[in-house]
């Protein structure tokens, strides 16, 4: 099912279906709380196969989840606030300062607030952004498609390979669910929303900026619609949506003594910089060429199929902002150099890449069930094996 590709859709008029569907908000509520479920069900029986996995291997789950890799560092900046440095060899030099503020943020909140300790306070946070991550994402879908197709596509998400991500105390679940909140806003001219969603998302992550890029564009070409007439409520969201990553930025500069330059210089540190791909490709040609760890070689397939199914999203005429969102956030893992094994991580949050899957995976549901179950239970199987492996066994930073 195919849509043109407005900046702002207008309302939709719905056309009769051929089956019976009850309107009302009773209804939406219960297609998405099913949505929800699936999702709930896909990455608690994930966490339920790591929970073996670890304790057969005489590890700790919960310090698995909530106290690994980057997870360590957003707990330390919860705890202490900024300040730690850690030097390696000539160059390498990592700094908390790389990382955005609004999830420590969030931890320091709850763990204030609550007994919990700041590895679960994490835990808390990332799981309560996916569940309000899936259910913006289902919105979404159900707006351009129907409720069946918005279901998959949530149930998708949660099957992805390295989904186990999305149950661990990263950022990436805060980060889906502003964004899934300010394209939606968008999708429904909701402009002040939106770009107070995207300031937030610009404090989540660095590729949060993708948010802010997604309501720029969309607002510049309202613009030129609409040859300047519009609401002054278009003017402030796209004044709000870049303040959030554009205001950290700057702190970390002006704490640098090179307010322009230096959260980029905190980031070569760590080894990552925008190349425009020279890096990715240098590995790349390396991985092909001498093989190595099974981790890179999935990187490498997870980040072909997300090129592949972008050009199906351009195809299927997305609207402009999930195209903008899901376009930026490609461009920065693809032409970004660092960390290789991470890029699956980054490209967590573009959820509108699924759409063409969802869709065709409705279509044979509606055809064949039996060929659906088996993609959806194949899907699962690898998600499950994969998102295991990643956490009890690869030992690699995720």
């Amino acid at each position: 099912m195919t849509h043109p590709s407005p900046t702002v859709p207008a309302p939709v008029t719905r056309t009769p279906r051929t089956e019976y569907e009850p309107p009302g908000p009773s209804r939406r509520t219960a297609t998405a709380a099913h949505a929800l479920g699936a999702f709930a069900a896909a990455r608690l029986t994930g966490l339920l196969a790591l929970a073996v996995a670890a304790h057969v291997s005489d590890q700790d789950a919960f310090r698995l989840l909530g106290r690994s890799w980057d997870s360590r560092w957003y707990t330390g900046i919860a705890a202490h606030g900024y300040g730690r440095t850690l030097y390696f060899e000539p160059g390498v030099v990592q700094s908390d300062l790389a990382f955005f503020p609004l999830y420590p943020a969030l931890i320091r909140a709850v763990e204030t607030l609550t007994p919990l300790s700041y590895g679960a306070a994490g835990l808390l946070v990332s799981w309560l952004g996916a569940g309000a991550a899936a259910i913006g994402i289902y919105k979404i879908a159900a707006r351009l498609h129907d409720h069946r197709t918005a279901t998959v596509l949530v149930l998708l998400w949660g099957l992805l390979p390295h989904s186990v991500i999305l149950t661990m105390a990263y950022t990436e679940p805060v980060l889906t669910a502003l964004a899934a909140g300010s394209l939606y806003a968008l999708l429904t001219g909701r402009w002040i929303g939106a770009g107070t969603l995207a300031a937030l998302a610009g404090l989540a992550r660095p590729n949060g900026f993708a948010v802010a890029a997604a309501v720029a564009v969309t607002a510049v070409c309202e613009l030129v619609r609409r040859r300047g007439r519009v609401p002054h409520r278009l003017w402030t969201g796209a004044a709000l949506a870049p303040v959030g990553w554009g205001a950290y930025v700057l702190w970390v500069g002006v704490r640098r003594g090179d307010p322009l330059g230096g959260y980029f210089a905190v980031q070569r540190g760590w080894g990552s910089r925008f190349d425009f791909g020279r890096g990715s490709l240098a590995f790349v040609r390396h991985l092909l060429l001498d093989g190595d760890k099974l981790v890179f070689a999935m990187t490498l397939v997870i980040v072909a199929a997300a090129l592949l199914l972008y050009g199906l999203l351009l195809c299927d005429r997305a609207p402009l902002p999930l195209l903008v969102y899901t376009g930026v956030l490609l461009l920065i893992t693809v032409g970004g150099s660092g960390f290789f094994e991470s890029k699956p991580r980054f490209l967590l949050p573009a959820f509108p890449l699924l759409l063409p899957l969802a869709c065709a995976l409705v279509r044979t549901a509606r055809a064949r069930p039996l060929h659906a179950a088996l993609v959806v239970g194949a899907l699962a199987g690898l998600s499950l094996a994969y998102g295991t492996y990643l956490v009890t066994t690869a030992r690699m930073p995720l």
